[in-house]
């Protein structure tokens, strides 16, 4: 009998050793897809060096991270793609842009964590890992009940991203007065904006009520015409808020315009997308304050300086989530028992990054961001 118990005790003891060699020679693949030649290399190598961060960062030898170049081309992303798949690779970091993603459903058991922000018509087997409009619209939404924002308007670009606002605003289900569209070609853009903000009704208010007064027998009448002289136009307008779905140049030419039209960020609140903490804006004394959802400025601030000092260089946003992507699979593996595979993202998970937090369900990523306001030359933090 006790001979039976010893064998049984050895037995346990050899499985749980056979369990630990076997996690221990478990391997966490994951491929890499940028573009390494052609013209946007730089992007990509410096997405690679990133990567290299992260993975020290983790410093768990079991990652291996496997890097190949898409050219910035459909067919060469594909044919590199297989490359990985047939080296037992089943999530792949990338491709960049979106229209590399085309023949990718090829893969079936391929997961790509593709760094685009577009969400509509990709592959199934394409997750994206961009922060999304419709992330950033649930942050404004927050923004909106914070401030009693009401009357909202919405101004979208003629272009080829429309499609992914319209459906971020009814996702997020975001409260909106109206919504208009504009042309980029700023010799439209102004007689749109003037039409959006009833600038000449406002401007024929004003010269109405100065003649009004002229022809009145009003006690300081003239005191009352000369402040009315200082001001552009007369009358409130119907909405306390515009989102400007736009970015650098495109972004100036609109506020500019409103600015123009009497519409001042002092009494209106700007909110706009897509800002990276875009450092020309705190230049644009007459725009400010202007709000934006973002990802987490103090750990951007530390990864640029960590990448600075370890390169020598500064690395390109995609870089910032690219590094977060590495620690998000490695999380996921751990909590798929380090099986990588398509189940990882179906589960819904939270994940903490240096971007802010990571959503993830049934093959979506969502980010739950940060807000600021560029005021006094300064991004400050609202929340």
């Amino acid at each position: 009998m006790k001979i039976f118990i010893k064998i049984i005790i050895l037995f346990c003891i050899a499985s749980v050793l056979n369990i630990q060699k076997t996690a221990a020679e478990e391997k966490i693949k994951i491929g890499l897809l940028v573009p390494i030649t052609g013209q946007n290399s730089e992007m990509g190598k410096s997405i690679i060096k990133s990567v290299r961060l992260a993975v020290n960062k983790i410093d768990n030898s079991a990652i291996q991270i496997f890097p190949k170049d898409t050219a910035s081309n459909p067919a060469t992303t594909l044919r590199n793609a297989k490359k990985l798949f047939e080296n037992g690779i089943k999530i792949i970091i990338g491709p960049i842009f979106n229209e590399n993603l085309i023949y990718l459903d090829e893969l079936k058991d391929v997961t790509f964590l593709s760094l685009t922000n577009k969400i509509i018509n990709n592959p199934q087997n394409v997750i994206s890992a961009g922060i999304n409009a419709d992330s950033q619209l649930k942050t404004i939404v927050k923004f909106q009940k914070l401030n009693e924002i009401n009357k909202t308007i919405f101004l979208i670009p003629k272009e080829n991203y429309k499609e992914e606002i319209e459906k971020a605003i009814k996702q997020s289900k975001i409260k909106t007065k109206e919504v208009f569209y504009y042309d980029s070609d700023p010799t439209k853009l102004t007689k749109q904006i003037e039409k959006i903000t009833k600038y000449h009704k406002r401007k024929q208010n004003l010269e109405d009520e100065i003649k009004r007064l002229e022809n009145s027998d009003e006690i300081n009448k003239e005191k009352k015409i000369k402040a009315l002289e200082k001001l552009d136009t007369l009358g409130k307008v119907n909405f306390d808020s515009i989102i400007i779905s736009d970015f650098d140049e495109s972004l100036k030419s609109i506020t500019t315009s409103l600015l123009y039209t009497d519409i001042s960020p002092k009494k209106i609140h700007f909110i706009t997308l897509n800002q990276w903490f875009d450092e020309s804006l705190l230049k644009e004394i007459n725009l400010q304050p202007i709000y934006f959802p973002s990802i987490n400025k103090e750990n951007y601030d530390k990864f640029i300086k960590t990448y600075h000092e370890t390169f020598n260089e500064y690395p390109n946003q995609l870089s910032f989530l690219s590094y977060d992507l590495i620690g998000l699979v490695y999380y996921l593996a751990l909590q798929n028992e380090l099986i990588i595979d398509k189940k990882m993202f179906l589960k819904k998970n939270m994940f903490k990054g240096k971007m802010g937090i990571f959503e993830v369900k049934d093959n979506k990523i969502n980010h739950t961001l940060n807000f600021y306001k560029v005021e006094d030359n300064k991004f400050k933090k609202i929340f």
